[in-house]
């Protein structure tokens, strides 16, 4: 059983990694600004923010591993890779695993080729939040050997509020979109949910982004 720490994870992406890491018996925290509307049975619910360094540091005291699905968006959109980096050295000083959600925008469409982002027909409102993203990789890349983290980027076709279904199955990449054999990327909220849990269980990416799909 591990201790998880889950920033944002009141949203789409965090309920979906909190209901499977529950289900596991993992010991599940979730820190949001809000209450959630509904509760997943089994999680502990604190109200607050990674801005509140007194609430960071507690729960670093308390956590095996802090996983953040906080989005570049409102008030915190501009400060937030410094946030991010200050989120990660926290856990760096306390031996605590750190792991991100990210988007899809900074995967390569292919071995060598452009960033997703970058490509035409990229929606535009999106493509900001990408770049801040974007951002938090090459901090990440570039901190000290002893920070163990992972990033997990979904597929081109993830959608908040789309959830598919729940396979039990995904395949996993690295920094190259993964598509089927018709060129399309998806993966079910669930299933991301539960790629992120197999990855807090078994770690096969330390110090690495990684990406899944069908």
């Amino acid at each position: 059983m591990s201790k998880i720490t889950i920033f944002g994870g009141t949203g789409y992406v965090g309920s979906n990694v909190a209901r499977s890491a529950v289900s596991r018996n993992h010991e599940v925290t979730v820190v949001s600004r809000n209450a959630p509307a509904e509760k997943i049975s089994g999680v502990n619910y604190v109200t607050g923010s990674i801005t509140n360094r007194d609430l960071v540091q507690k729960q670093a005291t308390e956590s095996d591993i802090i996983f953040s699905c906080i989005t570049p968006r409102g008030d915190l959109s501009e400060t937030f890779v410094d946030e991010m980096m200050k989120l990660a050295e926290v856990c760096r000083q306390h031996g605590v695993r750190f792991g991100s959600a990210g988007g899809a925008g900074s995967l390569r469409v292919s071995e060598g080729g452009p960033l997703l982002m970058d490509t035409e027909g990229f929606p535009a409102m999106v493509r900001p939040g990408s770049v801040i993203m974007t951002e938090v990789l090459a901090g990440l890349r570039n901190t000290p050997e002893d920070l163990d983290w992972f990033v997990i980027s979904p597929a081109a076709g993830f959608r908040v509020g789309e959830p598919g279904q729940a396979t039990g199955s995904y395949r996993v990449g690295g920094d190259v979109l993964l598509t089927d054999a018709e060129g399309n990327s998806f993966i079910s909220g669930r299933d991301l949910g539960l790629a992120v849990v197999d990855e807090i269980e078994v770690p096969k990416h330390r110090r690495a982004r990684f990406t899944v799909a069908y």
